[in-house]
C-alpha cells in the first residue's frame, strides 16, 4: 500500500515510540512477516443493524434458534450525538477489516454498504455459518439510560437447543468472547454497570446470533449511546479508533492462541479465559475447555519487504496522534508476538509494523470511503 505523506509520518513517529523497553511480559521471537501472521484465516464480521434504504418489513417473525420466533431486526439505537447506531457499528467495523486485512486474514461482510438493507438476524447467522469462519464478530452499541455506561459482551444461556451449536458457542464461542472482553479491559474501557453483566458478559436467551451460528461468534456491545461518556467515543474518530483496536486485539488474541496482556498490571483481577460469568439465569453449568481456539499452524509464505517511506517533519497533532495509537497497539502487538522496540532493529520487522500501522491509519483518516470486501452471498430463501 501507497502510503500518503501524513500517514507516513505519522507511522514513523509512532513507530519511534515503541523504541522502548517492553511492558509487562517478554515477548516471543516475532515473525518478521506479520502480513501473513492471519493468513488462512477467515473472520465474519456483521456490522449490526442497517440503513434506512429498504423497504423490508422488521417485526416479520423469524427463527430465533430456541423454538420460537422474534423480530427480523431492529432499527438500533441512535446516539446522543446523533448517530444511528448502524453508522457507528459500520464505521468501527471498517477499521477492524482493514487491520485484519493487513495482518493476512480474509475478511466476510454481513452487508456491503451503510445504506440498504443487510439481511435478518437469522440470514446473518446462515452466512456466518456458510462462510466457515474461524470466528464470527457482531459489532453492535447499545441503547440504555444515562446513568448506564461501560461496553459488554453477550453470551449465550446453556444449553442452546441446536447440540452443534451448542457445543461451539459453549466452547469456542465462550473463548473468542472472554479474549474480547479482557482485550476491552486491557484497552481501558469499563465492564457494563447495568443490565445484570458481570465481569464484562451478559448473558441472554433473547438473542438468535448465538443461538444460530454454527462458527464461534462473539457479539459486543461497544458502550451505551445513551450515557454523555459513552457516546462521545461510539460517534468520535478517536473513540472508534480505540474501539476497533480492541476488538482487531481480541479476535487476533483468539486466533492465534495468545491471551491478551495487560500493557500495566490491572487493578483487578478478571476471570480465566473460558469462565462463563456466574449467573440467575437456569441451565447446566458450563465448564470450558483450557483452550478451544483454532489451530495456529500458518502456512508458509514468502517474506515480502516494502521501501521504507521517508519521514517528513510532522505536526504536533500528529505526534499526538501517534502517541495515542502507539498505546492502544501494544496489546496487539503483544497478541502478535511483538513486545516491545527490539524488533524494530530488524528492517524487516520495521517496514512489517509500518505498513500493518499505514493500514491501520489509513483506514482511520480515510473511513468515509466505500467499502471493497466482498459480502456474504444472501442465504436462499
Amino acid at each position: 500500500m501507497k502510503k500518503s505523506i501524513t500517514t507516513a509520518g505519522i507511522t514513523l513517529a509512532m513507530a519511534a515510540s515503541f523504541a522502548l523497553p517492553a511492558i509487562g511480559h517478554a515477548a516471543p521471537a516475532p515473525d518478521p512477516d506479520m502480513s501473513t501472521k492471519l493468513a488462512g484465516k477467515t473472520v465474519f464480521l456483521d456490522p449490526g443493524h442497517q440503513g434506512t434504504g429498504h423497504s423490508e418489513n422488521l417485526s416479520r417473525q423469524v427463527d430465533d434458534g430456541r423454538g420460537g420466533t422474534k423480530d427480523c431486526q431492529t432499527t438500533g439505537m441512535t446516539a446522543l450525538g446523533g448517530t444511528p447506531e448502524h453508522t457507528i457499528n459500520w464505521d468501527v467495523t471498517q477499521l477492524v477489516k482493514s487491520s485484519l486485512e493487513s495482518l493476512g486474514a480474509k475478511v466476510v461482510l454481513s452487508r456491503n454498504d451503510d445504506t440498504g438493507w443487510g439481511g435478518c438476524v437469522d440470514e446473518r447467522a446462515k452466512a456466518a455459518s456458510a462462510s466457515g469462519a474461524d470466528v464470527a464478530a457482531s459489532i453492535h452499541a447499545d441503547g440504555a439510560p444515562a446513568e448506564d455506561h461501560g461496553f459488554h459482551l453477550i453470551v449465550p444461556q446453556l444449553p442452546i437447543p441446536n447440540p452443534t451449536v451448542n457445543e461451539v458457542q459453549s466452547t469456542k464461542g465462550l473463548t473468542a468472547s472472554t479474549d474480547m472482553r479482557d482485550a476491552y479491559v486491557n484497552a481501558g474501557f469499563s465492564p457494563a454497570n447495568y443490565a445484570g453483566v458481570q465481569n464484562g458478559l451478559q448473558t441472554r436467551a433473547d438473542i438468535a446470533g448465538p443461538a444460530l451460528t454454527t462458527v464461534p461468534l462473539v457479539f459486543v456491545e461497544m458502550g451505551n449511546g445513551g450515557n454523555p461518556d459513552d457516546a462521545k467515543m461510539l460517534e468520535g474518530k478517536d473513540g472508534q479508533l480505540k474501539h476497533a483496536i480492541a476488538i482487531t486485539t481480541g479476535l487476533v488474541s483468539y486466533l492465534l492462541g495468545t491471551p491478551p496482556v495487560a500493557p500495566a498490571p490491572a487493578a483487578a483481577v478478571t476471570p480465566a479465559r473460558g469462565t462463563p460469568p456466574s449467573t440467575t439465569t437456569t441451565g447446566p453449568t458450563t465448564t470450558a475447555p483450557t483452550r478451544t481456539g483454532p489451530s495456529t499452524t500458518q502456512e508458509a509464505a514468502p517474506s515480502t519487504s516494502t521501501p521504507k517511506a521517508t519521514a517528513p517533519t510532522t505536526s504536533k497533532p500528529a505526534d499526538g496522534v501517534s502517541t495515542t495509537i502507539a498505546q492502544l497497539l501494544r496489546p496487539l502487538l503483544n497478541a502478535l508476538g511483538i513486545g516491545g522496540g527490539d524488533s524494530l532493529a530488524d528492517e524487516q520487522i520495521f517496514d512489517t509494523l509500518s505498513d500493518v500501522f499505514s493500514t491501520v491509519l489509513d483506514a482511520f483518516l480515510n473511513s468515509d470511503k466505500p467499502a471493497t470486501t466482498p459480502t456474504a452471498p444472501a442465504p436462499a430463501g
